[in-house]
C-alpha cells in the first residue's frame, strides 16, 4: 500500500484505537494498518478521580504515545479534519488525503469546555476545578485540602460522559477528606446532576442513596450547570424540566463539563442524528457504511462510556472485521457489558457491572453493591497494571 492508503485506518490511539490494533496484529498477522493521532502522550484517565483526591502524582497516569503503538503499526500523527466514507477517504490536517479499505473510529469524545458560560475562563482559578483535564486535576486536589468552611459543588452535565460516576465519585472522597481534617460540618455539599437520579441500576442507586445520605450530601438532580462567574464565585443552573433558572455561591465547584462526539464526526456521514457513529449495537458495524467499525466514546452504542466497556467491544470489532476480510459471517456480538467503579471514599469502592439492559453482569461471587475495601485496592493498584500490560497489548 501507499502512504497514503492502507488495509485498515484506525482514527484515534487512546484506549480503543491501540486494544484493537494490538489485537489485529495478533489476529491478521502482518497486515497494513495505520493509526491517525496527533497527540504524543497518552493517559490512563481513570487515575484521575484518585489524583484530584491526593491518593497519587498525576504522573501515574501518562505514558508516551510512542511506547504503546504495536510493532508493525504505521502511526501518522496528524488529526482528522474530514471524512468522505462514500470515497473511502479521510482529510488530515496537513489538508493531505488518506484511503482506506477498512476504517475503525476510536476517536474518543471531546470535552466542550465552551458550553458552560464563562468556565474557560476560570477553570483552575477561583475555586473551579476539574479531574477531567491533566493539567487541572493537581488543583481539585488543592481544593479538597485547602478549603476550611463554605460551599462546595459537584456537577454532573447534561450530555453523556467519560466514565458516568466521575462526577459523584470525587465528592465521596472531597467528603471523606473534609472529615479528616476535621472541617467537614463547616462546609456544605451539594451533588448537583442533570440525571434523574444517583444512577441507572437500581441495585447501585440503592446502595450509593445510602452513601449520600450517610455523607450528608444534598442532591440536586435534573439540574444543569450553564454558567459561572468565577470572580463573584457564583454558579448558575437551570432545571430541565421546569426551566428555572437559579444562581447559587460557592467556594469551590467540581465541574464535569458538557462532553459530544468530536465535530469532524458530527459533520460527517457516520454520525447518527445525535452527532455519534451510528453503529449496530452488537457486531458494531455501521449502520450504513459495510466496512466501517466503531467502538469506544465516539460511538452510538447504548451504554456508559468506559474503558471496561471497550475492553469487551474491542474483541467484538476485531473478529468481526477479521471475518469481514474472511468474507465470513459476522458472528461476535457485544451485550453492552459495562463497568463502574464507583469509590465511596479512601479505601471503599462499589463496583458496578452491568449491560444493555441494566441487569448486573457482575465478575466476582460477592455483592458488588457492597462497598468494599477489595475493589477499592482492585481500582487503585490492578486495573493500572491491567490496563498497561495486557489491555494496551491487546492481551485481555
Amino acid at each position: 500500500m501507499s502512504n497514503n492508503h492502507h488495509r485498515i485506518v484506525i482514527v484515534g490511539g487512546g484506549t480503543a484505537g491501540i486494544s484493537c490494533a494490538a489485537r489485529l496484529m495478533r489476529v491478521l498477522g502482518d497486515i497494513d494498518i495505520a493509526i491517525v493521532e496527533p497527540a504524543t502522550k497518552h493517559y490512563y484517565q481513570p487515575l484521575w478521580t484518585l489524583v484530584g483526591a491526593g491518593v497519587m502524582p498525576r504522573q501515574e497516569s501518562e505514558r508516551d504515545e510512542s511506547l504503546l503503538i504495536p510493532s508493525g503499526v504505521k502511526w501518522i500523527k496528524e488529526s482528522v479534519v474530514k471524512i468522505d466514507p462514500d470515497r473511502n477517504s479521510l482529510r488530515l490536517s496537513s489538508g493531505t488525503d488518506l484511503g482506506y479499505d477498512y476504517l475503525i473510529m476510536a476517536a474518543g469524545l471531546q470535552i466542550d469546555w465552551h458550553k458552560v458560560k464563562g468556565l474557560q475562563e476560570t477553570i483552575g482559578r477561583n475555586g473551579v476545578c476539574s479531574n477531567y483535564a491533566y493539567d487541572q486535576v493537581d488543583y481539585t486536589w488543592q481544593q479538597l485540602s485547602t478549603l476550611q468552611k463554605g460551599k462546595a459543588i459537584f456537577t454532573q452535565p447534561n450530555t453523556p460522559v467519560k466514565c458516568g460516576g466521575a462526577p459523584q465519585k470525587i465528592a465521596y472522597l472531597a467528603d471523606d477528606q473534609f472529615r479528616l481534617r476535621g472541617v467537614r460540618d463547616q462546609i456544605d455539599m451539594i451533588f448537583a446532576s442533570a440525571n434523574p437520579g444517583i444512577f441507572s441500576v437500581k441495585k447501585y442507586a440503592d446502595s450509593l442513596n445510602k452513601v449520600v445520605a450517610r455523607k450528608g450530601i444534598q442532591t440536586w438532580f435534573r439540574t444543569d450547570l450553564i454558567e459561572l462567574d468565577g470572580d463573584k464565585k457564583t454558579a448558575t443552573f437551570q432545571n430541565l424540566d421546569t426551566q428555572d433558572i437559579t444562581t447559587t455561591d460557592f467556594d469551590m465547584i467540581h465541574v464535569t463539563p458538557p462532553m459530544s462526539a468530536p465535530d469532524f464526526i458530527k459533520q460527517s456521514a457516520l454520525a447518527d442524528t445525535a452527532g455519534w457513529v451510528d453503529v449496530d449495537k452488537h457486531t458494531l458495524r455501521h449502520n450504513r457504511y459495510a466496512n466501517v467499525f466503531a467502538l469506544g466514546d465516539c460511538s452510538n452504542l447504548p451504554t456508559s462510556k468506559t474503558g471496561a466497556a471497550i475492553r469487551k467491544q474491542s474483541p467484538v470489532v476485531v473478529a468481526n472485521l477479521a471475518a469481514q476480510i474472511k468474507g465470513a459471517a459476522l458472528e461476535a456480538s457485544y451485550d453492552g457489558y459495562t463497568s463502574c467503579p464507583l469509590v465511596t471514599g479512601y479505601g471503599r469502592l462499589i463496583l458496578a457491572e452491568f449491560d444493555y439492559d441494566l441487569n448486573p453482569a457482575e465478575s466476582f461471587p460477592l455483592d458488588q453493591s457492597e462497598e468494599r475495601y477489595s475493589m477499592y485496592v482492585l481500582k487503585k493498584d490492578l486495573l493500572p497494571q491491567i490496563y498497561w500490560r495486557g489491555m494496551m497489548k491487546g492481551l485481555v
